[in-house]
């Protein structure tokens, strides 16, 4: 199978863009009223209008801050939680339908108890890492579990010691599957994240602005902020690919 080279790659890209936008901007032309469906250029024009600003991105990053942190503690937590459950059956049987109930509860659920235990700036990576945790933990939880049984007999006929094994045997095997967790869980987390700040409201924070468009009907404003929700979820995710590519590397050397 040949490899597709980054010039093509780069015009397969530019291609489907430029195929949405023209869809984009044949609907508007259909719709006919900014106030429902504003025009590419419209919604590209005001986020030029935006973007010259200080608190755009004083919003953007505090955003961005919010998400991060859910992130990180979403990732830590669903690793730990992983290797205890399979670790011990006892903490499997008592942890496992807890994260499951997690896993199922709908986020505007969340959001609600969450916001009547803390402050609003404290929901959305609150929020952010309870929807992480679960997608980090049965993927690890999953990688452990398909362990090669024949290096695991052979660590122990070899007397490795537990930090040796699951450096050696486990790890290897469960880092493609934290790889993947981790990619999309980047996303999901975006998604929650600015779900709870229109719901509790912090100040600055892209959810607020998303809300405030939809009060004063300025629709080209909703377009343009839900545009940067998308970039800045793109560049994370393009940055978490990046540090797990280069841990990959480190893992292999």
């Amino acid at each position: 199978m040949r490899s597709i080279t980054p010039v093509k790659r780069v015009l397969r890209a530019c291609t489907a863009a430029a195929f949405w936008l023209i869809v984009w901007q044949v609907c508007a032309l259909l719709v006919g009223r900014e106030l429902i469906l504003p025009a590419p250029l419209t919604v590209l024009e005001r986020l030029g209008v935006l973007a010259k600003t200080g608190a755009f991105w004083q919003t953007a990053l505090a955003s961005l801050w919010r998400i991060v942190i859910g992130l990180a503690w979403g990732t830590a937590a669903g690793v730990a939680l992983a290797v205890l459950t399979s670790a011990s059956r006892w903490a499997d049987t008592l942890l496992s339908p807890a994260i499951r109930v997690v896993r199922s509860t709908p986020v505007a659920s969340f959001i609600l108890l969450v916001l009547l235990w803390t402050t609003r700036g404290a929901v959305p990576p609150v929020i952010s890492g309870l929807m992480v945790l679960p997608v980090v933990w049965e993927n690890v939880r999953r990688g452990i579990a398909q362990c090669d049984p024949k290096l695991l007999e052979l660590a122990r006929a070899c007397r490795f010691s537990r930090w040796k094994t699951a450096r050696l045997v486990y790890l290897p095997a469960a880092l493609p599957h934290f790889f993947s967790a981790l990619t999309t869980a980047a996303g999901l987390a975006w998604k929650s994240g600015v779900a709870a700040e229109v719901l509790c409201l912090p100040r600055p924070a892209i959810g607020t602005q998303i809300y405030e468009t939809k009060l004063y009907l300025e629709t080209p404003d909703l377009f343009a902020w839900t545009l940067t929700v998308i970039a800045l979820s793109l560049v994370l995710e393009r940055l978490v690919r990046l540090l797990l590519r280069r841990a990959g590397e480190g893992a292999a050397a």
